[in-house]
């Protein structure tokens, strides 16, 4: 059951939010203006990519429960 569990949480889809700005990602609709394609999850977007408001990098952006 407990893998079960762990492999279905692994499919869902995760929001991402910019601690700086407050801008949101979300793995499920991308960012395709940012040249992330719908479906891209966090762990795939580059290390070099930047938040789009405000320029803040990866590292700077926390999962959030929506």
């Amino acid at each position: 059951m407990g893998i079960i569990f762990l492999w279905m949480n692994e499919l869902k889809f995760k929001t991402m939010m910019c601690l700086i700005c407050g801008w949101m990602y979300d793995e499920e609709q991308g960012a395709p203006d940012e040249g992330l394609a719908p479906g891209t999850r966090w762990e795939d977007v580059p290390m070099n990519w930047t938040c789009p408001e405000c320029g803040a990098r990866k590292d700077d952006f926390e999962m959030v429960e929506i």
